[in-house]
């Protein structure tokens, strides 16, 4: 039986096609001029020399990290401290500082356990961030006044969220073993520069991308500690075991979906389990205030709200909300089990995170973040990407403004129906993204990762796994991809096949 890692295609590698970017995709050969143009038919393409796509992605990428460092400087200088309408209007703000004294953090208190003065009585962190969170206060040696500790503090919190940046780097070149210039998607994403710095998301994007690779390299247990632990840090990688549950449903591959699951729960425990049992209260603190928060930025939640001129009560909401996910979940799971070829992983994963963002009542901007690694492996294409970002950075600016409008006495930035538009551009840009990603599990030969013969590169086990249940037109599909013009005729379904052995009847 070949390994997970030989059935993605039944072609020797230097037969397959030549899937870079610069040659298959216009948007990406026009920008490639910035540098001489796409590379010449006689470039190698393999691993010689140090400058590997892996590497060149990954330093790519902490360049932009870098960059999006220098943007956060006028509030790193002056602006976090003189007021709050100046870190709007710089649109460079951060939680990072504010909450060095805000969660006690500055005063030696301990996440969870130390009770924190004011109206948030504890961290309303899940736990590994919190860990993240002391682990840098334990880092920031800097003494003298609370403005040099809160600089040190979020230049040590950037160091950290630098090394994670670079994990997600090279997990996502890594995933798709033949495309890794994919990746570049991501390493020039304007969206993660400006917002990589706003939080501590990054940690748990670092965990949910080392989880798809280990995924891809047929690592079931691995991926699961890694999900639970992504679980441990945010919510949102919970999220990933309701695609995998679908796929392996129809690929039959119920062992592999067991031992995730039973890896991601346990690993869950382990981390939450001892806060959960010496401090309850300080526990618990993330998921009541989930429950309890009040309609917030970005949703369309706000956009009814203020056009209502009606508070929307939290409980409705909460209750709505969940309905329109577990409808996006249902047409999901009927997309998964029906369409005419299993969805790729990636696909799958970024619509329902995708649902998760458009339905929630709140979207901080850093939550674009959670997205662009896995639209990098779903929809490795520039030009919607670079539409999806257009939108998402207009979203950081209007945020900011709208901040700015709200906290000055003057009244200077974007008014109420200005941000309207924001939040609408962002919606509207995540479900352009979606609605490609879905047209490319229908028409399977529009999917620029298939193009090449590819089944699933992120699928580990369910790459080349044959079906063992569908429903509806899938349930007699034909055989074979329909193809691109210069691609090869792909069978999908079934595994490679040995000598002499039988191939199933379509």
């Amino acid at each position: 039986m070949p390994s997970a890692e030989e059935t993605s295609v039944n072609q020797d590698r230097t037969q397959r096609p030549d899937v870079r970017p610069t040659r298959r995709d216009s948007v990406a050969t026009s920008g490639s001029e910035l540098i001489g143009g796409p590379a010449g038919r006689f470039a190698l393409r393999g691993s010689g020399g140090w400058f590997t796509p892996v590497r060149v992605v990954a330093l790519v990428a902490i360049g932009m990290f870098a960059l999006g460092m220098v943007q956060k400087m006028p509030c790193y200088n002056w602006a976090w401290f003189r007021g709050a309408s100046s870190q709007y209007t710089h649109a460079c703000y951060s939680d990072i500082p504010h909450l060095y004294v805000g969660r006690g953090f500055s005063e030696g208190l301990i996440p969870y356990f130390d009770r924190l003065p004011g109206d948030m009585q504890y961290l309303e962190y899940p736990v590994l961030t919190g860990l993240f969170m002391q682990v840098a206060s334990w880092l920031n040696l800097a003494g003298g006044s609370i403005q040099n500790q809160e600089q040190t503090y979020w230049m040590v919190n950037a160091g950290m969220l630098m090394i994670c940046t670079a994990v997600i780097a090279v997990c996502v070149a890594r995933t798709h073993r033949h495309r890794p210039w994919d990746a570049l998607l991501l390493a020039l994403a304007p969206a993660f520069a400006l917002t990589a710095t706003i939080n501590w998301d990054l940690l748990a994007v670092a965990l949910t991308a080392a989880a798809m690779l280990m995924w891809s390299r047929g690592r079931a247990l691995a991926f699961g500690i890694l999900i639970g632990l992504a679980t441990a840090a945010k919510l949102y990688p919970a999220l990933l075991l309701g695609p995998l549950l679908l796929l392996c449903w129809r690929a039959g591959r119920w062992r592999e979906f067991a031992t995730a699951a039973l890896g991601a729960a346990g690993a869950w425990l382990v981390v939450n389990l001892p806060v959960m049992l010496m401090a309850p209260e300080g526990w618990k603190k993330f998921y009541t205030f989930s429950q309890e928060r009040q309609v917030d930025f970005g949703s369309f939640w706000l956009i009814i709200a203020q056009r209502t001129g009606e508070p929307l009560e939290v409980d409705s909401v909460n209750t709505y909300a969940t309905l329109l996910m577990l409808l996006a979940c249902v047409g999901i799971a009927a997309l998964a089990l029906g369409a005419p070829r299993r969805p790729r992983f990636a696909q799958l994963v970024f619509l329902v995170v995708a649902a998760f963002i458009l339905t929630n009542k709140v979207y901080s901007p850093q939550y674009v973040l959670w997205l662009i690694p896995l639209a990098a492996l779903a929809r490795p294409r520039w030009r919607d990407f670079l539409i999806w970002q257009a939108c998402e950075v207009m979203y950081f600016l209007g945020i900011w403004m709208y901040l700015a409008y709200t906290t000055s006495t003057k009244h200077q930035g974007l008014p109420p129906e200005g941000y309207q538009l924001a939040i609408a551009l962002h919606l509207l840009g995540t479900l352009y993204l979606c609605a490609v990603v879905v047209r490319d599990i229908l028409m399977p030969e529009r999917d620029g990762v298939r193009q090449d013969g590819s089944d699933d590169p992120s699928g580990g086990v369910l790459d080349g796994a044959e079906d063992v249940f569908v429903v509806g037109r899938a349930a007699h599909p034909p055989r074979h991809a329909a193809h691109a013009v210069d691609g090869p005729r792909v069978e999908w379904g079934t595994q490679p096949q040995t000598p002499g052995e039988a191939r199933p009847s379509a």
